[in-house]
């Protein structure tokens, strides 16, 4: 059974590691290149275990996955709404970390004051739509054609999920 704990400073090498290994598959992110650690740093100071949390899950000692809540708009009025990235290291796939790191975000956001849950996901990343409609996520959005990756234009889905009544 996986466990997940607050990421470290020290994890942030694994968790672009991760991310930079989905930029040439055009599937998750629109970054066309890879980032650097450095670029990461105000990113990774923005989470607080307390408000917008960054999950890791170790395996092996290394970084296999993570999870990041992050404000979905910068306005206080939208506070109560986070944003999820959910990334699974290329070997450690399909064996259930992204289903178990979501359903741990679902069931800490009431703790961190939240309401709704979204995921902004490409409208070609069917294995990502697929995990988010398992946990009652539903379509709240689209937006048509707004990112181009290698020539082609993709659309962006956001799923939402109000939490509670």
């Amino acid at each position: 059974m996986p466990s997940h704990r607050n990421a470290k400073r020290d994890d942030l090498p694994g968790i672009v590691a991760i991310y930079n290994s989905t930029v040439p598959l055009r599937m998750v992110t629109a970054d066309l290149e890879p980032v650097s650690v450095e670029s990461r740093v105000p990113w990774f100071e923005e989470h607080s275990p307390k408000s917008w949390p960054l999950w890791v899950v170790e395996q092996d000692g290394r970084v296999a996955a993570w999870l990041s809540f992050s404000a979905w708009h910068k306005r206080c009025g939208y506070r109560r709404t986070a944003e999820l990235s959910v990334y699974v290291d290329e070997s450690c796939r399909r064996r259930g970390l992204g289903t178990y790191l979501l359903e741990q975000a679902i069931a800490a956001a009431p703790g961190l004051q939240l309401d709704n849950l979204m995921g902004l996901i490409f409208g070609h990343n069917a294995p990502s739509l697929a995990l988010f409609d398992r946990f009652g996520f539903v379509r709240w959005g689209l937006l048509p054609k707004v990112t181009v990756l290698d020539g082609i234009e993709r659309d962006v889905v956001i799923l939402g999920r109000r939490l509670g009544g």
